[in-house]
């Protein structure tokens, strides 16, 4: 409780400045202190100091590498949109849980709109996703509609080509 206060008022007191930072952590997470501090206008040691506050009010949740997957793993994402029988408190609950046990869901949320989730997979092919679909989607307790797109790429996911 404590935690998500001291989190929503850092959110609520993020700058122009801090909003910067974050932009430029997004498109590279590996960009050094000193090129961060001057391309934000802050001394290295003011620059840090509220990079710190990010991530200890839970802004800045973690650092990732992008893999681009065409090389390393030929995967394919699927985006699910899952429509509900009922959206009960006790009917949500139980379709949360479920989707926990699968690690094969690499996404979940909570929707408005057409439909109560969106998914993300990630499958080698067709096929992987048929498995998926039976064994696991179509299990999922209040299910009432299952709507898949396969996604030709994640534009976002990867830097332009020609930039480091």
């Amino acid at each position: 409780m404590i935690f998500e206060y001291l989190k929503q008022s850092i959110m609520t007191a993020l700058d122009a400045i801090d909003r910067n930072i974050l932009r430029l952590l997004r498109l590279d997470a590996r960009m050094s202190n000193a090129s961060l501090a001057a391309e934000v206008g802050l001394s290295p040691s003011a620059c840090l100091r509220r990079i710190r506050l990010m991530e200890q009010g839970g802004v800045i949740r973690g650092y990732t590498a992008l893999v681009d997957t065409s090389d390393v793993e030929a995967t394919i994402a699927v985006i699910i949109n899952i429509t509900l029988e009922r959206q009960t408190e006790d009917a949500l609950d139980r379709f949360e849980a479920a989707v926990r046990r699968y690690p094969e869901i690499r996404e979940c949320f909570l929707m408005t709109g057409g439909s109560d989730y969106l998914l993300r997979v990630e499958v080698a092919n067709a096929g992987a996703f048929e498995r998926i679909h039976k064994e696991i989607l179509s299990a999922l307790p209040g299910v009432s509609r299952i709507h898949s797109s396969f996604a030709i790429r994640n534009v976002l996911a990867t830097k332009p080509k020609g930039r480091r």
